[in-house]
């Protein structure tokens, strides 16, 4: 069994390509043992060398030689005419030798030999030695009889004490996987607890077992199932070609879809997230078999709360491919039991020592209780109820306190604490804070959880709120965090506290309204207040409403409107009276199923910086011009009877445009026609014309027209674009040339309309800048000098083009390229990529550089390939011919610095080895 828990001290430092080397006789075992050996190890994730393409000559060749160092372990496999060859005695003399310098881990299979003789070079095997050392050197035989005995006395595998080769060679397997003691990551350093967590899980997930398994680890919310999957990802993740984990389930439920609906948006989702591609888009159920089915994957499903998401996204271990682990967190054990997962790991809490620990790491700097603090330590570690959330929450608002701090808080949570209900001992946190950011933290809880921090801060932007700093307090807090990509998390058990802290405030006093049957007599009777700033409506189970028209005339400070449904239902029995007042300064407009054909003509969005009326009823929203400067996004995805856009010119801060499935969307699209930052139109009918302002939008960054069966022209596009995606396209001819946008990816999927001069623009400028294009296509264009029918080419470098300083030779270099979903191409399409390979060469000399292209997916054929070297002269004159800033730093070193790719191919990704 691989041991997770491997120290940190017992892993060298070195940084290896290989996980095993081989020493063999090839003869005698390369087309028996060691080919079975290799495909065991694929399996289990070793990577190993291979030592095929390497010419045979009297000295062991010098890439063997640093393949050994560069090799975590070396297999020698002892067959009967091992020591026939020099070769191979030399070989091992290297081995023997790298593992008294480098601690180098050697392991032996005596295959068809006795240890003994190996030992002693006796035997047969002896005979075969001393005819092999017959016109050597002393010297020489001295050296490799030093090196045979010493890995004879290596224990190993004898092949003659097993039944079956298949058993012995899973064995190895698996001893190789300890051997191995992958470096942890050290993420979770300190953790209380951890490592036993981790040593539960070691035993259900049996990584050794080749077949599929789904495990499960459950508990209360808070607990830290989360946190347990996290550690296993990262530990585990160099053992699986792929890992994927999918968080927030709970909150991805989407609703607006049937069941097939739904589980296509899941798939889509865990697709895209694999293969590290957003927006990949698929037509049927057997997709994620498709994708992964061949794959040794990790994946980790966090807080699954319905069997429907097991069903769309792991239905079958049939859908992964050999010895995948499928890991589900979730508070329900009954969706387990639906779904037939038997193994699963429940997650008690913490013992009172553990406990204990956890809080003192967060409340005091140096992890240990000051003197003094003893005894109140322990009282808020029973009062936290072992809850380890909580314990970091409290923890967190403690460090730094002196005693009679530490009292205060303490007679509060001797007050509210229950410990049937104990997420409610997460209250001293949220009470902690001043009011200001008290009324955050119950925004950023009920309107912003997982939304940008810029967009927040926009929110507020007219608010006496310090929204920065009360984002910098709930963050040391603990009551937020913020991802690397700037979106600010909230744990869902705090969300919860929220609620709780404003159903305890006296209605007149409360500033947003959650409660759906309070909500309902607001809109139904007008019963609106100064007060409220914010309601969010979740309209699940709701029979009927009718909303007044002066509904909202009596909450002048109303900021949020948040109209959704929590579980999907067919209801959607909402009356709005069409002349039915909005107020004026909304920041915030999401409505769901939004049932009017258009917003109310006394609408002013004036104020509004997000606009979300996805799966909406809505034919339009507004007629004539609208002040729209603080809008940053619009989302009307999924609006089925929408037919056309509003005038958004004045919308000079819009960044995002979500057009996804308006399949009845027409006419001139003047929204896209200055300002915005972000338009996504994939799978929408659009017709664009006759906007050539689009060149002015400076700060656009992703165009996604995908699906948009009108759109016969595509205008200027502005240089600052990183994204095209005009996939399935089907009246598509024209894209303005010249295309100046240098680092966009390009994708016209199954856009056959496309003219001549088109094509030819988008290959020009794919060349030109080296960046990802698709776009259909039967040959290799003649642009590139390198072409080859089939999967491979060879290039000779000439000395000029390659480093005039390194004095490295060229090496084999893998590149992979994930996130082509190719499988909707409906014919032959062409892929030019760039490669961010750098090969070297010494200096007045010329070598050969192969070029191989391979997919995972059978579906795949590779037709042909092509590709064209750019050197640092090339990008100099790029730059120089069009002023481009910024880039020189990339061409420091003289030398190729890419190379340019083309690959004729059929249905599906390809990987560039």
């Amino acid at each position: 069994m691989m041991s997770l828990l491997a120290s940190h001290s017992s892993v060298p430092s070195l940084n290896y390509k290989f996980n095993v080397f081989s020493s063999f006789h090839g003869p005698d075992v390369r087309k028996t043992l060691l080919s079975h050996m290799r495909e065991q190890f694929s399996r289990n994730g070793i990577t190993m060398f291979d030592d095929q393409e390497i010419e045979r000559s009297a000295i062991i060749a010098p890439a063997l030689t640093e393949a050994i160092k560069d090799s975590r372990i070396s297999i020698v496999i002892l067959s009967k005419r091992y020591a026939s060859s020099s070769w191979c005695l030399d070989e091992l003399v290297e081995i023997m030798e790298t593992k008294k310098a480098m601690g180098h881990i050697v392991m032996t299979i005596f295959y068809g030999v006795e240890p003994s003789d190996v030992r002693n070079q006796t035997g047969e095997f002896g005979i075969t030695f001393s005819e092999t050392c017959a016109r050597k050197t002393n010297e020489k035989r001295q050296k490799w009889s030093t090196s045979l005995y010493h890995v004879g006395t290596i224990a190993g595998e004898d092949f003659l004490t097993w039944n079956s080769e298949a058993a012995m060679i899973k064995k190895i397997a698996k001893d190789v996987l300890e051997k191995l003691n992958a470096t942890p990551s050290r993420d979770f350093d300190g953790m209380v607890g951890l490592e036993d967590h981790l040593r539960e899980m070691e035993s259900l997930l049996d990584l050794g077992y080749d077949g599929v398994k789904m495990v499960a680890i459950t508990g209360p919310a808070g607990i830290g199932k989360t946190t347990i999957a996290r550690a296993l990802q990262s530990l585990l993740s160099d053992k699986f070609q792929l890992t994927c984990f999918v968080d927030n389930l709970r909150e991805k439920y989407h609703s607006g879809l049937d069941d097939y609906g739904l589980q296509l948006r899941y798939q889509e989702q865990l697709i895209s997230k694999v293969l590290n591609q957003n927006g990949i888009r698929i037509s049927h159920l057997g997709a994620v078999k498709q994708n992964l089915g061949d794959q040794r994957v990790l994946i980790i499903l966090d807080d699954v709360n319905n069997i429907k998401q097991l069903e769309a996204l792991a239905k079958d271990t049939t859908w992964f491919g050999p010895g995948s682990r499928i890991v589900v967190t979730t508070e329900n054990k009954e969706i387990l039991q639906q779904h037939g997962i038997k193994n699963s790991y429940s997650v008690d809490f913490p013992s009172d020592e553990e406990a204990l620990k956890i809080l003192c790491l967060y409340a005091f700097p140096q992890s240990s209780i000051y003197h003094g603090f003893e005894g109140l330590a322990t009282r808020v570690t029973a009062l936290c109820g072992n809850l380890p959330l909580g314990l970091r929450v409290v923890g967190s608002f403690l460090r730094e306190k002196n005693r009679e701090e530490w009292e205060e808080v303490i007679c509060r949570l001797e007050t509210t604490l229950d410990h049937q209900d104990i997420e409610e001992v997460l209250r001293v946190g949220y009470e902690s804070l001043h009011e200001n950011e008290q009324s955050l933290f119950l925004h950023i809880a009920v309107f912003f959880n997982c939304e940008d921090g810029d967009l927040v801060k926009a929110m507020f932007a007219d608010n006496n709120l310090n929204v920065r700093q009360g984002l910098k307090t709930l963050v040391n807090r603990s009551l937020i965090h913020i991802s690397t990509d700037g979106e600010i998390v909230m744990h869902k058990l705090l969300q919860q506290v929220s609620r709780q802290a404003i159903q305890r405030q006296e209605p007149w006093k409360r500033k947003i309204l959650i409660d759906a049957q309070e909500i309902c007599d607001v809109l139904e009777d007008d019963k609106g207040t100064r007060i409220v700033s914010g309601i969010s409506f979740d309209i699940s189970g709701i029979d009927e409403v009718y909303i007044g028209k002066k509904a909202f005339k009596r909450m002048p400070n109303l900021r949020f409107l948040k109209v959704y449904k929590r579980r999907y239902d067919d209801n959607d029995r909402m009356h709005i009276p069409e002349e039915m007042e909005f107020l004026s300064r909304l920041k915030l407009l999401q409505w769901e199923a939004y049932p009017n054909k258009c917003l109310p003509p006394r609408f002013q969005p004036e104020y509004l910086v997000k606009l979300d009326m996805k799966n909406s009823q809505l034919k339009y929203l507004w007629q004539g011009t609208q002040q729209l400067k603080n809008l940053k996004e619009i989302d009307l995805s999924w609006s089925c009877q929408l037919k056309e856009l509003p005038d958004l010119t004045n919308a000079t801060n819009l960044e995002r445009l979500d057009l996804v499935f308006c399949k009845r969307l027409h006419g001139r699209m003047r929204t896209i026609e200055k300002h915005s930052s972000y338009a996504n139109a994939h799978q929408g009918p659009t017709y664009i014309k006759d906007s050539d302002c689009i060149k002015d939008l400076h700060s656009l960054k992703n165009l996604y027209a995908s699906g948009c069966k009108r759109l016969a022209l595509l205008p200027e596009l502005p240089g600052s674009l990183s994204g095209l995606y005009a996939n399935d396209c089907a009246s598509l001819k024209t894209v303005f040339s010249p295309l100046n946008t240098s680092s966009a990816r390009l994708c016209f999927t199954n856009c056959f309309e496309l003219d001549q001069q088109t094509r030819r623009a988008i290959i020009q400028r794919s060349f030109r800048y080296g960046n990802n294009t698709r776009l259909p296509g039967r040959e290799v264009p003649a642009k590139f000098v390198h072409r080859a029918r089939g999967n491979s080419l060879t290039i000779r470098l000439d000395a000029s083009i390659v480093s005039e300083h390194s004095q490295r030779p060229l090496r084999p270099v893998y590149e992979e390229f994930y996130g082509y979903l190719l499988s909707i191409c409906r014919t032959e399409h062409l892929f030019i990529f760039k490669s961010g390979l750098q090969y070297f060469h010494r200096s007045n000399t010329s070598g050969e550089v192969v070029f191989e292209f391979s997919s995972k997916y059978q579906d795949l054929d590779i037709l042909e390939c092509g590709v064209q070297i750019l050197s640092q002269e090339y990008f100099q004159k790029s730059n120089e011919s069009e002023n481009l800033e910024g880039d020189e730093h990339r061409y420091e070193e003289k030398g190729l610095q890419y190379g340019t790719t083309s690959l004729d191919l059929v249905c599906s990704e390809p990987t560039c080895d």
